[in-house]
């Protein structure tokens, strides 16, 4: 437990949090929507700090980041907690444990400790990921600062539903981020999501605006999200802010509470990656579909292949040390070597 590092004093003792796009206003003994920060007589607390439910070693193409160290490693870690509830969360056993089993479930590890064990496993960064790093913030942060003393970069895996406070504390200390765009129309993030989506379009501009690598994704979910008019809206949006922003079309694959929808088809993918395209986005990927082409890197302006990728194992083709094609010398835009 630990004192949140951005909320306000209100009366009664009541505070206002000011960590995510909700801006909760909780009463003593109440918890956020998060369900991992109280206020105890005036006082925030962070229920989850340092308690860590998962840890891995993952290639950065699982965040996924294709643009950002290609090939390397990515020391991953967790809290329980989340600011959303997604109908259909991939990883809802630990994100929604706090709401659905009232739990704050952990090993408590040092933030020393994530940084030692970082740079034993030779990686390259370290991504807060799994569940929404932005509702583990204290704790992220205090990683965040070690690691970057280490020369490690850091990687926000996120909702994007977070405050212009936190985008600001977080402008000098994140290196890139992978933010769910999950679709582009409010009525989808206020059923599925219990948010709205409006935040989550100013995040994305002003991690952009502090210079922070940013690659997108939207989980395509039949019957919901696909529909191609919505999906060149939100290509347009992409582009509007840099249509060198990588756009990752996830395939859908059942779960938590959505069993009753069915997988995505191919056709859609492959439909929603012409779409990019079209409207003039640079790298467009298709996800969840090992082998598939849309896993590959192209060059916009000659059309060569420069990283090949299957699943999360990739393979430099054509890009040299400086990130520019070999074929014609263009510029790939992304975050390349150390």
């Amino acid at each position: 437990m630990k004192e949140c590092l951005l909320y306000e004093v209100r009366d009664n003792k009541a505070v206002r949090c000011l960590t995510c796009a909700h801006k909760c206003l909780i009463k003593p003994g109440k918890k956020g929507i998060c369900h991992v920060r109280e206020n105890r007589d005036g006082v925030l607390y962070a229920l989850n700090y340092a308690k860590v439910v998962a840890r891995n070693v993952d290639p950065i193409e699982k965040k996924p980041l294709f643009h950002f160290q290609p090939g390397s490693l990515s020391y991953s870690i967790a809290t329980v907690g989340c600011n959303f509830r997604c109908l259909f969360c991939q990883n809802a056993d630990i994100s929604q444990m706090p709401r659905d089993q009232g739990i704050i479930y952990g090993r408590e590890v040092p933030a020393e400790a994530v940084v030692e064990d970082a740079l034993r496993h030779n990686c390259l960064s370290i991504s807060y990921t799994y569940t929404e790093p932005t509702i583990f913030l204290e704790y992220a942060y205090e990683v965040m600062t070690l690691a970057r003393k280490e020369g490690l970069k850091n990687v926000f895996v996120t909702n994007g539903y977070m405050s212009e406070e936190a985008v600001g504390l977080l402008s000098d200390v994140l290196d890139g981020a992978n933010v769910d765009l999950k679709a582009f129309n409010d009525k989808f993030y206020r059923e599925q999501c219990g948010a709205k989506l409006e935040p989550v379009l100013k995040a994305i501009r002003l991690l952009k605006e502090a210079g922070v690598w940013i690659e997108i994704t939207t989980l395509l979910i039949p019957g919901l999200n696909d529909d191609p008019g919505e999906l060149k809206d939100l290509a347009g949006f992409i582009y509007s802010v840099d249509p060198a922003i990588p756009w990752h079309i996830s395939r859908f694959h059942p779960a938590y509470k959505t069993f009753n929808i069915p997988h995505t088809p191919l056709e859609t993918l492959h439909r929603a990656r012409k779409i990019g395209i079209d409207m003039g986005l640079k790298y467009v990927y298709t996800g969840n579909v090992p082998g598939d082409e849309g896993e590959n890197t192209f060059c916009p302006h000659c059309g060569a292949k420069i990283i090949a990728r299957v699943g999360f194992s990739s393979r430099v083709v054509n890009l040299t040390d400086k990130g520019t094609c070999s074929r014609c010398g263009y510029g790939i835009e992304g975050v390349w070597g150390r």
